[in-house]
């Protein structure tokens, strides 16, 4: 694997492209110090519970948007190939198209060369600590982190800043290889511990997620894992001993983070099922670490 990471090319492909949702140009919650973070759209997890339902799949323009839009900001092209185009300055970003949007999708994408995301970067850096690309599912457009990232690190301006990745992660271990040389940090989402139920609750099984995890943790690029905590739903109290067996395998800077399931964004099924309440999560906090015998981070908000 060493031999794997360090035959990576220096060359840097500035005009590699990439489907951005999204960008915030301050969080402090999506890893270390003041971030700015990428949402990528597109995602291979078809989670039940999910909060940005419209970052799972790509426009497949069928226009239900257009009408609904109360700006004009969404129209179809002229071309043969019917497309439904964004004038993101017509836009108020009321969101009525994700709301009417029957593909769990979003019309509002825009492509990002490396070059002009690298501009945008280097505009905010003097106020950040570093970047996060986050989605949908960011490994889904590795090649397009990998070139954005070797820029950041190529930049004398941008070396105060980390490189940061949060994932479902279900990288395969060849794609982590490939992105490691320029990646400071993950975070991790580990929703289940039992594979069927998180086959259930995502659609995919869990065992390239543990992978991803003790992979990350053995080359020092793990910063957080997250526990989803659904009552009555998920398996991670039930499960709490081998949950908290594993946890203690992982290295002591590792942060445990407690994600208490809302109904924030979610559609479908799941906005049947009971929040975790305050109290929940405490019971759950409390348990884990008596068993874990180290401190987690829980939520400071309750919707």
């Amino acid at each position: 694997m060493v031999d794997a990471i360090t035959q990576q090319s220096n060359t840097i492909n500035y005009d590699k492209t990439g489907l951005v949702s999204k960008i915030l140009t301050f969080s402090c919650v999506d890893g270390p110090g003041n971030r700015l973070v990428i949402f990528l759209q597109g995602c291979n997890y078809d989670c039940i519970t999910c909060h940005n339902p419209h970052t799972i799949n790509h426009c497949d323009h069928c226009g239900d948007c257009v009408e609904p839009c109360p700006t004009g900001a969404l129209a179809f092209n002229d071309s043969p190939n019917r497309k439904v185009i964004w004038n993101e300055a017509l836009c108020t970003q009321c969101d009525k198209c994700i709301d009417v949007c029957p593909s769990k999708s979003n019309p509002k994408i825009t492509t990002y060369s490396v070059e002009k995301l690298l501009e945008f970067t280097k505009k905010h850096a003097p106020f950040l600590s570093g970047v996060t690309i986050s989605g949908g599912e960011a490994t889904l457009q590795l090649p397009f982190i990998i070139e954005y990232f070797k820029a950041i690190k190529s930049e004398e301006s941008l070396g105060h800043l980390t490189c940061f990745i949060d994932s479902n992660g279900s990288l395969s271990e060849q794609g982590w290889n490939k992105v490691l040389p320029y990646l400071d940090g993950t975070m991790i989402d580990l929703k289940a511990w039992q594979n069927d139920t998180h086959l259930w609750l995502v659609g995919r099984e869990n065992h390239r997620v543990l992978h991803s995890i003790n992979l990350l943790a053995q080359y020092g690029k793990l910063h957080e894992v997250r526990l989803l905590y659904i009552p009555n739903k998920t398996d991670l109290l039930s499960e709490i001993d081998a949950v908290s067996e594993y946890l203690k395998t992982l290295p002591e800077h590792v942060t445990i983070r407690l994600n208490a399931f809302q109904h924030h964004g979610v559609i479908g099924e799941a906005l049947a099922w009971d929040k975790c309440s305050k109290v929940q999560m405490e019971e759950f906090e409390a348990k884990l670490i008596t068993k874990l015998g180290r401190p987690v981070i829980t939520p400071s908000v309750y919707t």
